[in-house]
């Protein structure tokens, strides 16, 4: 494929923790892509990807995001339509910047990441631009509204919900080319599409760095399960503490030395109050989080609600780590349930799928050494990237304003 000039613009900066852009980025480069990258610095960002991104980009624009600003914007959009998620990141100074770097130099394509960055999409000038949506955000505050773990949570979801239906409604007006990571979120794009479209939805899978996440040569912890990932995210936190409060109970009762591992940066206050227990570690953020997952006997994921491809599963398999997880999660993967990874539904089932890898480590081996295979064969970010590029090439070829350039 011929190297492109690509402006991608993101409401965060991409790291491993916003592994998405993070690794498009990376593979992109890598492809002799030339990306320009432009980035907002929200409140408590995470700055430590820099230096990687800038060996990466070639052009590198980086803008603050103030507090006062987020809630200034919140504020300007509440008689309106649109939504608290895509008005948070409304910064005149990106869009000043966008209308800047357009000025001084010509692109292919424009990437817009997230409903958070949507917005900063008014700000390009008729370059051929793909949305990349992510998520559908209605189909997880729909879940989040019925089953967050706190009225707060609840709440929030329920406020912008109207919002961001009608939002999303319009997307596939907005955008020629709109990119999820699985098919669930297309379907529930689709559904909600006021345009009878749906092949401009492209579905381009998250994938996993196959180098980094890889098996290492370290002991596993006899009865430890590990759940990892953003603890102050909500949906996580809902799984953390179904996985303490109601599956761990049950192992407890026929192996009392088990452990359980949260692993993962920000942990809400409830979260941390389980390792009020001995027998539960919260982490909190950790340099590498890959000793734990190597370490660990089984990961568990009982995620109570959720959107798109649960990037902790992907991570855990690439280590070689049996998975046990439900059939809300399967639906975003291609894997054979009992093979791959092993399904669980309750607490009752979970726990007794827990003890029977922890007892039987051959199978345990087994499960995760095909955990392993699948994400080569799925996941690898090569093939996403690949699919990215297929999605540029189509927006670039549909928009009737479109010339090559050098």
């Amino acid at each position: 494929m011929t190297p492109l000039r690509i402006l991608f613009i993101c409401p965060y900066i991409p790291s491993p923790v916003r592994v998405r852009p993070y690794n498009f980025i990376k593979y992109l480069a890598k492809k002799g892509h030339r990306v320009t990258l432009l980035a907002l610095n929200p409140p408590g960002e995470d700055t430590g990807s820099l230096p990687l991104l800038q060996e990466w980009c070639e052009k590198l624009h980086i803008v603050p995001l103030p507090r006062w600003r987020t809630l200034w914007n919140a504020l300007c959009v509440l008689p309106s339509r649109t939504p608290l998620q895509a008005a948070y990141s409304r910064s005149p100074e990106m869009s000043a910047l966008i209308n800047q770097v357009q000025h001084k130099s010509q692109y292919d394509v424009v990437h817009v990441e997230h409903l958070r960055g949507a917005e900063l999409s008014q700000a390009v000038n008729g370059t051929p631009t793909v949305f990349d949506s992510v998520d559908s955000i209605t189909l997880l505050f729909e879940h989040t509204a019925a089953s967050g773990p706190t009225w707060r949570s609840r709440l929030l979801a329920k406020l912008d919900l109207a919002r961001t239906r009608f939002y999303e409604s319009q997307l596939l007006e907005r955008y020629l080319r709109v990119l999820v990571t699985s098919p669930k979120d297309k379907a529930a794009l689709v559904r909600l599409s006021t345009t009878s479209q749906p092949e401009r939805i492209d579905v381009v899978p998250n994938g996993v760095d196959l180098d980094y996440f890889a098996p290492l040569d370290l002991p596993r912890e006899p009865a430890t399960l590990i759940f990892s990932g953003k603890m102050s995210y909500h949906a996580n936190v809902a799984a953390a503490l179904d996985l303490a409060q109601q599956v761990m109970p049950l192992i407890w009762q026929q192996l009392p030395a088990a452990k359980l591992v949260i692993a993962g940066k920000d942990p809400s206050p409830s979260l941390k109050a389980l390792a009020e227990d001995p027998r539960v570690v919260v982490t909190g953020t950790v340099p590498d989080l890959r000793p734990y997952l190597a370490q660990a006997t089984v990961a568990v994921s009982p995620m109570r609600y959720g959107v798109g491809i649960q990037n902790k599963i992907l991570e855990a398999m690439a280590m070689g780590t049996p998975v046990i997880t439900n059939a809300q999660v399967l639906s975003a993967l291609q894997t054979k349930p009992g093979q791959d990874l092993v399904i669980a539904n309750t607490p009752a089932e979970t726990a007794r799928t827990a003890l029977d890898l922890i007892k039987d480590a051959d199978l345990a081996q087994k499960v995760g050494q095909a955990g392993r295979c699948y994400v080569e064969s799925y996941h690898d970010w090569h093939n996403s990237v690949a699919r990215l590029e297929e999605s540029y090439r189509t927006v670039m070829v549909s928009s009737p304003r479109y010339t090559a350039h050098s």
